[in-house]
């Protein structure tokens, strides 16, 4: 029996012994490196921007209504053409207009040959009276008659002018440089100069301002920078910000802040070239108020949080991650500036849910070069995001 209990205890420790051994060897065994892609940190610049929602305002809206009675003959344009100032829009019928000019021109050669008479009469009399032919009230009546013809041809003059001016407008055409909209008569129908329903309406496209209001806590900055005549950049995105469609620069700055909100309303100007911009569109725009110089860059994509606060992963040069807490300053959506970092380290842009203090990583370059070039063009352009929202700026949030 003693024999049998010690058999089973020296089974059970030895059984202890090789599993002690077996953990020991495993233990010794290398950790699998943690597979990762890099970016270097660089040194570069930055800008700060203030994000509002913006609406895209026409420079020139036209309403165009008639200025006489009478039918529309034609129709000139098609709709959605792009039309130049003086083009033919609309021809109403002008037989009517041209036969009150043509009688209005006819009364005015018969006063003119009038009141050419009346003046050789008056030389007459002139002559006639410097030999003592005739009475000197004689001479003023004669006088007085040429003033009254010549009274007469002045007002016919006035009534041509008029009759003509009937006469053009019969023939709409384009008071600017635009987009014509759908078309809003047709044809047949009998139009009148005392209406207000419009024949057509013409929207400049090139150049078109987009109108959009930021806090006025940034207006003293915004000021400054108009007062030294500064350009200040303006991009317009879509409305979810992940396309920029076309930039221009500040134009302007309303007169007054709006109280109830806190707000100023700013006007951009955009060329427009693509017509990229359509008016009563929405976009968000994006003004350019600061520039950062030399601050330490790096992607948004590299930034993780924890209940600490932000952080990164610095890949030293035994190819081991680093933990390092850091202080996040503006941010474009793509890349950051931020403080507890040195240009040039080696920081990982993946592989976070494997990661930790003092793992071993594979780490390869294969997003460096694509990271880098973004964000050196975003540097070159001093292009970064404030913080999304009307009125915000740099601070640390991410749009």
């Amino acid at each position: 029996m003693i024999v049998v209990l010690l058999g089973i205890v020296y089974y059970f420790y030895d059984q202890h012994k090789k599993a002690d051994a077996a953990a020991a060897a495993k233990a010794k065994q290398p950790k699998p490196s943690v597979p990762v892609a890099t970016t270097t940190a660089r040194t570069g610049d930055i800008g700060v921007y203030i994000n509002a929602l913006g609406t895209v305002t026409p420079v020139y809206t036209a309403t165009i209504t008639s200025r006489v009675d009478g039918q529309i003959t034609n129709v000139a344009y098609r709709e959605g053409q792009m039309v130049r100032k003086g083009d033919l829009l609309i021809e109403i019928d002008a037989r009517p207009y041209q036969a009150a000019l043509t009688q209005a021109q006819g009364t005015l050669a018969k006063d003119q040959a009038v009141l050419s008479e009346a003046r050789i009469d008056l030389d007459r009399y002139q002559q006639a009276y410097s030999r003592n032919a005739i009475a000197k009230q004689q001479l003023d009546d004669q006088e007085q008659t040429v003033k009254q013809d010549e009274g007469t041809v002045k007002q016919d003059e006035g009534t041509v002018a008029s009759a003509a001016t009937n006469v053009d407008y019969t023939r709409i055409t384009a008071p600017i440089d635009g987009r014509v909209g759908l078309r809003l008569i047709d044809p047949g129908n009998i139009v009148t100069s005392g209406s207000t329903t419009p024949l057509v309406v013409i929207t400049q496209l090139q150049p078109i301002t987009v109108i959009f209001s930021v806090a006025e806590d940034y207006l003293p900055q915004i000021q400054k920078q108009l007062r030294n005549g500064l350009k200040m950049v303006v991009d317009a995105f879509t409305r979810d910000q992940t396309t920029k469609l076309t930039s221009g620069s500040l134009l302007t700055l309303d007169n007054q802040i709006d109280t109830t909100t806190g707000t100023v309303k700013l006007k951009a100007i955009f060329q427009n070239q693509d017509f990229a911009l359509f008016p009563n569109q929405f976009v968000n725009a994006r003004l350019l108020v600061d520039t950062l110089r030399n601050v330490v860059l790096v992607p948004t994509a590299a930034i993780q949080r924890n209940a600490q606060g932000p952080y990164v992963y610095v890949i030293k040069p035994d190819q081991t991650a680093n933990l390092r807490t850091i202080t996040e300053g503006t941010t474009d959506g793509t890349t950051e500036s931020v403080q507890g970092v040195q240009s040039g380290e080696v920081v990982a842009v993946n592989g976070f849910d494997k990661l930790q203090e003092g793992a071993k990583v594979a780490a390869t370059n294969s997003n460096n070069g694509g990271n880098n070039k973004a964000a050196a063009a975003n540097g070159a352009n001093g292009s970064a995001a404030g913080n999304s929202g009307s009125g915000s700026s740099s601070g640390g949030s991410h749009p």
